[in-house]
């Protein structure tokens, strides 16, 4: 049977992103007590700032842990469309400023390659991955494990061996890298950072055994436990 996923509501979005960040503070703190180094997936989008800012700020020994970004838009990292760009601003400053960021894009190859590259760089991490921040989409989507992607069944299976993944998609003029369900799952703990009521709608209809949406492969997966934060 999967994890239960263990579901926080709040009243505000602080109080959400303030307890996401307290849980994988915590995690983080608990894997680097063991001596081991810790990795930490993160998402981009706007959802996870509050939550960066006050992550950025708990003391732990930040320069043994590893930032990697759950997916990322195919432009240079400075570019402000880039989830690197997002990530070094809003979580790699404070405290958390010695961390070390897995960069995603590369000009000097393909997209293909990158991916072949990130995972053979995932492989060497000492694994399971501490935590998974993730978001999700209202249509379902969640790292850049899109609906209308030809390879989402490749994305979400976890038989696949295939830890990063190439990505096209409608919803994006970029063309898009992203972690596979295999690779997310095989974390300690996954955070999902909900806000609004259509979002809290489509994380409902997910949780249904017959529902379509990427969301329900990450639900129903049975390697991580799920915290859910959400706040309207």
């Amino acid at each position: 049977m999967p994890e239960p996923t263990i579901e926080h509501f709040f009243k505000t979005r602080a109080e959400a992103s303030t307890a996401a960040a307290d849980f994988i503070g915590n995690t983080l703190k608990a894997r680097l007590q063991t001596g081991a180094e810790a990795s930490l997936v993160v998402s981009g989008g706007s959802s996870p700032i509050d939550c960066f800012n006050h992550l950025s700020e708990v003391d732990l020994d930040w320069s043994d842990v590893r930032i990697l970004l759950s997916d990322e838009r195919w432009v240079p990292a400075k570019d402000n469309n880039s989830n690197e760009n997002l990530v070094r601003t809003q979580l790699l400053q404070n405290n958390a400023s010695t961390a070390h960021l897995l960069p995603v894009y590369d000009d000097q190859i393909d997209i293909g390659l990158r991916c072949e590259a990130i995972d053979l760089a995932l492989q060497e991490l000492e694994l399971p991955f501490a935590a998974s921040l993730l978001g999700m989409g209202e249509d379902g989507h969640f790292a850049s494990l899109f609906p209308d992607a030809e390879n989402l069944a490749s994305g979400l299976s976890l038989d696949n061996r295939q830890l990063c993944i190439p990505v096209i998609t409608a919803a994006s003029p970029y063309p898009r890298v992203s972690l596979t369900l295999t690779a997310l799952s095989n974390s300690d703990n996954i955070v999902l950072l909900l806000f609004g009521n259509n979002k809290r709608d489509v994380y409902e209809a997910a949780k249904s055994a017959h529902c379509t949406y990427p969301l329900a492969a990450l639900l129903s997966q049975n390697r991580a436990p799920i915290q859910v934060y959400w706040a309207p």
